[in-house]
Formats: C-alpha cells, sequence, structure tokens
C-alpha cells in the first residue's frame, strides 16, 4: 500500500469494522489495547497519516515522544531518583523547543516481546531510560525496529543506537583525582551489575594502575545506587577494619551514604578519607561537606536523544555517541 490508504483498508487489515478502526486510531477507551496496538502498527507499516485524526494535546504538539524505563535498573527505576529526574527534565526541555510533547510510560519491559509491545504506540519514537539486563533483546528490536533510542553505556556487538556519558574516562578521572592528592587506598563503592556502572569501575582499574596502586578485592565494595545501601557497605568495611584513605563512588547518592557513614564512626571528610561521587546532582553541592563530583551533562544527553528519534529516516537512528564528563572539586575530596 501507498500514502493512498484509506481508514477502510485499515479496518480490513486488522479484521474489524471502521468505526472500530476510527476509534482506535483516536485512542478510545472503548478500543481494547491489542486492538488499539494492532491498528497503530498496520497505520505506521502503511503509511497511513493517522497523527491527522488523533487528539495531539491541549495545544497541538507536533509529535509526541514515549519515555519507558526498563527494571530492574542499578538505579532502581525510581521516579524519585536525582538523577532520573535531571534526565527527564533534559529530555523534557528538548522536547518543548521541538513543539513535542514527552509520555513516560507505566510500563516496564523484561524482554524483547515487551520491548516491541512497547514500540506499538502512537507515538512518533521511544526512548528506553537504560538497558538494564536487555542488551540483546535490544539488539534484537533493532533488526525490525528503528524508531528508539537508549540512554545507556556503548557495549560490544551493539546494533542499536545509545547516547550515554563517558563512564570508562569518568570513573577513571575521578580515581586519578584522588591518587594525585596521595591517596594510596581507594575504594570502589557501586553496583556492578548495571553497564554504567561497570564502566565506572574499570575506569578505576585502569586509574589504578597508571597510578602505580594495587588493585585491592577488599577496596571493591557493592553498593545499589541509594544512601541507605552505601552506608551499610562502609559500615561494613569500618567494622572488618580494612584501612582506605579514599571513596570513588557510582553516584552521588552512593557518596551520600558513605559520607554519612564515615562521619558516623568519627571520620573526617576529606582529612581522613576523600570522597567523590558521579552525577552532579543538584543535592551534591549543597550537601556538608560538598560532594566532589563527576558531571554528566543531562541537557546535552536530552537534546541528543530527542534529535536523533525526530531526525532519523524511520529505519534508524544513527550512530551511538558519548558525552564527556567533568570533574567537579568542591569540598569531599580535599582538593
Amino acid at each position: 500500500m501507498t500514502r493512498n490508504t484509506r481508514l477502510e483498508d485499515l479496518a480490513k487489515l486488522a479484521g474489524v469494522s471502521i468505526s472500530t478502526a476510527s476509534r482506535a486510531l483516536n485512542d478510545s477507551p472503548a478500543v481494547n489495547a491489542r486492538t488499539k496496538q494492532l491498528i497503530w502498527k498496520l497505520a505506521r507499516e502503511h503509511d497511513y497519516p493517522f497523527r491527522r485524526y488523533m487528539p495531539a494535546g491541549p495545544v497541538g504538539a507536533d509529535g509526541v515522544i514515549a519515555l519507558v524505563t526498563p527494571r530492574p535498573q542499578g538505579r532502581e527505576g525510581r521516579l524519585s531518583d536525582p538523577f532520573f529526574l535531571e534526565l527527564l527534565a533534559g529530555v523534557g526541555e528538548a522536547a518543548r523547543e521541538r513543539g513535542c510533547d514527552v509520555i513516560l510510560s507505566h510500563f516496564s519491559p523484561a524482554n524483547h516481546d515487551d520491548m516491541a509491545a512497547a514500540m506499538n504506540t502512537r507515538a512518533d519514537g521511544v526512548i528506553f531510560l537504560g538497558q538494564s539486563f536487555l542488551h540483546q533483546s535490544l539488539n534484537r528490536l533493532a533488526e525490525t525496529e528503528g524508531r528508539f533510542v537508549v540512554w545507556g553505556a556503548e557495549l560490544a556487538d551493539q546494533l542499536y543506537c545509545s547516547v550515554g556519558s563517558d563512564n570508562l574516562a569518568g570513573g577513571r578521572r575521578a580515581t586519578l583525582h584522588l591518587a594525585r592528592l596521595g591517596r594510596k587506598r581507594i575504594v570502589f563503592l557501586g553496583d556492578l551489575d548495571p553497564p554504567e556502572s561497570m564502566q565506572r569501575h574499570r575506569g578505576y582499574l585502569e586509574a589504578l594502575a597508571r597510578s602505580g596502586l594495587d588493585a585491592d578485592p577488599d577496596l571493591i565494595m557493592e553498593a545499589h545506587f541509594e544512601v541507605e545501601s552505601a552506608e551499610a557497605s562502609v559500615d561494613s568495611l569500618i567494622r572488618r577494619g580494612v584501612q582506605f584513605d579514599g571513596v570513588v563512588c557510582a553516584s552521588d547518592q552512593i557518596a551520600l551514604g558513605a559520607v554519612r557513614a564515615l562521619l558516623h564512626a568519627g571520620l573526617r571528610v576529606p582529612e581522613d578519607v576523600s570522597v567523590i561521587g558521579f552525577d552532579n546532582v543538584p543535592f551534591s553541592r549543597y550537601s556538608r561537606p560538598a560532594l566532589t563530583t563527576i558531571a554528566q551533562d543531562t541537557m546535552k544527553a536530552g537534546r541528543l536523544l530527542v534529535s536523533k528519534l525526530l531526525d532519523n529516516s524511520g529505519t534508524s537512528v544513527g550512530r551511538s555517541e558519548r558525552i564527556p564528563t567533568d570533574l567537579i572539586v568542591r569540598e569531599s575530596c580535599g582538593g
């Protein structure tokens, strides 16, 4: 079929009445979700300009972008996560500049079929906020679908487009900074499962090697992306009598938990132990001591994610891109 596809044609292909097809295109609650998704899919496949027949929001948006968050992520996928909110703001501002609406989906895909279902929406494209454990599912989705982009790390054999920070360089720079300050026993604190955190850990190991410091397994501590988990991990280090004088954290929330544990144990930050976070979320500059951190540019991330969706050919969103990170020196590292 061509652009001459009619509503009657879509109804026939879907095996429904013309009135049902029309209601589905207008997202009527009288039509079940499966039928809607089928008709939206057929409309895209046969180049039916169905956005003209759909409500486009209260002021008439030029497009719609859906945000979908796979679970589990190292950050738990919570809307209250400070970095998550910063990234949402970056996407929202970029979409506003392009005259687009943003939909935050309740859907949390767990496999390829779920991700394929997430694509069968009326949105012009989908941003997946994180890869979670779905790298291979995303590769499979990329073989048939080009209307999505992923916020996350760039991985080996990747077929899909991702936009993310240079986590390797960020982890390396944080660790090198502490080494230059004379810190010899530097802890890495973070969850090693999420791709971003794994790359920050690799940067930490590279910096230790470059600085002539040993990578002691006792100094690599698991901590989820939350304050309480990090606090418990540092408490464990202190109770076991492990000696350390620096902590590189995979997020600012983890860094805040580390600082709390150190202060509770009577240690001084940064005099006794230097701490560096990752993200540069707003609270990092207002904590006491103010956190030294690795900044991620969420505004640039939002612009790249949105532009790759809206400026693509419909079959591909182009190459992956890494956003440079920056070291923001504040009080918690001592120099």
